[in-house]
């Protein structure tokens, strides 16, 4: 990352806090439902899916490559296997989804509510990790050219 490095920390801790504002909303009103097995059948596959796509995710990853602030790592590098293949932000997109059971789940307009401000962070902060990926990673120019960002094919 070159430029201001001190704006990228700062705003990488504000979307990683805005971010867990929101699941943590999203758990609270989601929780009881799927505790008391009310969820719906969707809302459990969904969710589902969602944990597994983001296992995947980290094991094709290699240990301590994983940031969970948009910045790149020192001396980290660029993963282009496993769901990585086909999608950018794999992790976003398993968030997104467990973030759509959990506001399927409780039915809740504040958890729909949840889930669209944790998608804008997301998309915001998928924004700034890829022009930050450029500069640490040349490839990843090339990389963001064949891959879609949150869905295959799509987006």
């Amino acid at each position: 990352m070159t430029g201001n490095d001190s704006f990228a920390r700062h705003l990488g801790t504000v979307l990683v806090a805005l971010q867990f504002i929101w699941i943590v909303l999203l758990a609270w009103l989601a929780l009881p439902a799927f505790f008391a097995a009310r969820a719906p059948i969707g809302a459990w596959i969904c969710a589902m899916l969602g944990v597994l796509l983001g296992l995947w995710a980290l094991s094709s990853n290699r240990l301590g490559n994983f940031n969970i602030r948009p910045a790149p790592r020192a001396g980290g590098t660029l993963v282009q296997q496993g769901p990585y293949r086909w999608i950018r932000h794999p992790m976003y997109t398993s968030v997104i989804a467990v973030g759509v059971a959990c506001a399927w789940a409780s039915g809740h307009w504040l958890a729909w509510l949840a889930l669209c401000a944790l998608v804008v962070v997301l998309v915001v902060k998928a924004v700034f990790e890829e022009r930050w990926m450029v500069q640490a990673h040349p490839a990843y120019a090339v990389y963001r050219q064949r891959t879609r960002r949150f869905l295959p094919w799509l987006f």
